[in-house]
């Protein structure tokens, strides 16, 4: 199954974190119109719906085309996507005018580290499965 490995590894990309903004965008949709609290984040989540995903998916070609010459392990190589991340949710915050709330600027460098030990794991744990699921591992 040497056919496509990019493909293979964009897929098993995207698929962590698609389903998990897919829970997202559903408790987003129960909180605003079916118990009609009014929370003004349309136009933030458009962010974590279009970019994160595919950001990922390209994370993980990264690591792919990095094959031969990588001595960074899947886990820590994930760890440093929110690297990218932020700075690019920071910018599109910046482009749609949304203004970042006081409480996530002063917890910020609380939350910084829990993220980074989320994606560790999750990409150790679960893209690394996936990976080896499809033969790119």
């Amino acid at each position: 199954m040497n056919t496509h490995p990019y493909l293979r590894a964009y897929m098993a990309g995207i698929l962590v974190p698609s389903v998990f903004v897919l829970f997202i965008f559903a408790a987003f949709c129960v909180v605003r119109f079916g118990y009609r609290v009014d929370l003004p984040i349309e136009r933030a989540i458009v962010f974590p719906l279009a970019l994160v995903p595919a950001l990922w998916g390209a994370w993980n070609m990264l690591y792919l085309a990095m094959h031969s010459h990588r001595r960074l392990p899947l886990g820590v190589h994930g760890a440093v996507l929110p690297a990218v991340l932020l700075p690019v949710a920071f910018l599109t915050a910046q482009a749609l005018d949304v203004g970042i709330p006081l409480q996530i600027a002063t917890t910020f460098w609380i939350v910084l580290p829990c993220v980074v030990i989320i994606y560790y794991l999750v990409w150790k744990y679960l893209v690394g499965f996936f990976n080896e699921m499809l033969g790119i591992a």
